[in-house]
């Protein structure tokens, strides 16, 4: 990532567009990481966490059009669309009518286009960013509506729901447009526009049992995919599973899935500080586990906590923002602003 981010000051020297070119947006979402999942994951890492070295911060009010708990899919869709929905829906609003995400105003814009994901790619806050459906559990639905050439690369898991079909198609063969690698190393050699990377059948294992590989290569190599087509892009990198730590009511489950997820942004935030025209968004969708910090050491770097529900609260979320307008993400407001903020930054 070094060699990267010297490339990029003398790439941007060079021809001296850092200040003129459109930013790249890189918005980091962490599944269920309310503040407690931080602090927690921050006393666990030797008292720090890279997001100590974001210039602002804000806080989002997460509820649903027709809950105050939302699930992952109504808050990705605010996020991804500025429209508060119904809990299970994807980009679209409580009257079914599908909304443009931000992912699609950047392709409008030229932009280049990424998602990343710990879960499958056909989840609910990746999904939301594509796909337009009733239900967040039409996953073959979505992975179709994926397969229309909606984003340039993407990595995550679910390929069965590309070749193992009700419907018998096999949505691989189909996405002639698209070069499929099966490691970070064939996606860095490939020189295809367009590129899936399916790391697993189903929903990917824990990191605590080997997921690989690793968010923080994932995001290293995608942004380093994105330099080469030469146009600014959108990322969405997703921390996926410190929610299933939380609906499991497991710490460590929590406490490793956060570890990577701010591995992750160390390396991005590294890349943006290089680059001077990247924001860097990280939020959560809503918080899970209703997670209390009752203790632990901070020499030994352990942290305890204790768990209220299996499910998601109301509480709100920070969000953490450094790059090009990132002071516009300070406040309190809800998340459909997310959506409205970056927005505005493609205008600036």
């Amino acid at each position: 990532m070094r060699q990267l981010s010297l490339l990029v000051i003398i790439l941007s020297c060079q021809l001296g567009f850092t200040q003129e070119k459109t930013p790249n947006i890189i918005l980091m979402i962490g599944d269920g990481m309310g503040l407690t999942q931080i602090s927690s994951g921050m006393y666990a890492n030797n008292n720090s966490t890279a997001l100590e070295g974001f210039e602002f911060i804000g806080l989002s009010k997460t509820y649903a059009s027709n809950q105050l708990i939302t699930d992952s899919a109504a808050s990705g869709t605010a996020m991804a669309t500025g429209v508060k929905t119904y809990n299970g829906a994807i980009g679209i609003d409580p009257q079914k009518r599908p909304q443009k995400s931000i992912l699609q105003y950047c392709q409008e814009k030229g932009y280049s286009t990424a998602l990343l994901a710990t879960s499958s790619i056909v989840h609910a806050t990746p999904a939301s960013f594509y796909a337009h459906v009733k239900s967040r559990n039409q996953y073959e639905d979505i992975a179709l509506q994926l397969s229309e050439d909606r984003v340039d690369l993407f990595i995550g898991g679910g390929r069965k729901h590309f070749n193992k079909r009700k419907d018998k198609r096999d949505l691989i063969q189909e996405m002639t447009s698209y070069e499929f690698v099966n490691s970070l190393k064939q996606l860095k050699s490939s020189d295809a526009q367009k590129i899936g990377y399916l790391t697993y059948s189903d929903e990917p294992p824990k990191k605590l049992e080997g997921r690989k590989p690793a968010l923080e290569d994932m995001a290293v190599a995608s942004i380093e995919k994105m330099e080469s087509l030469g146009k600014p892009f959108f990322m969405m990198i997703e921390g996926s599973q410190i929610d299933w730590g939380g609906h499991a009511n497991e710490m460590q489950y929590v406490l490793t899935e956060f570890k990577e997820f701010n591995t992750t942004i160390a390396r991005v935030l590294e890349y943006a500080k290089a680059d001077g025209n990247t924001l860097v968004i990280v939020t959560a969708d809503h918080e899970t586990g209703g997670l209390a910090l009752t203790g632990g050491n901070l020499k030994k770097s352990l942290a305890r906590g204790s768990f209220n529900t299996e499910g998601h609260t109301a509480t709100m979320v920070p969000v953490f923002s450094y790059g090009p307008t990132a002071k516009a993400f300070s406040g309190i407001y809800e998340n459909t602003a997310i959506f409205n903020k970056m927005l505005e930054t493609l205008t600036k």
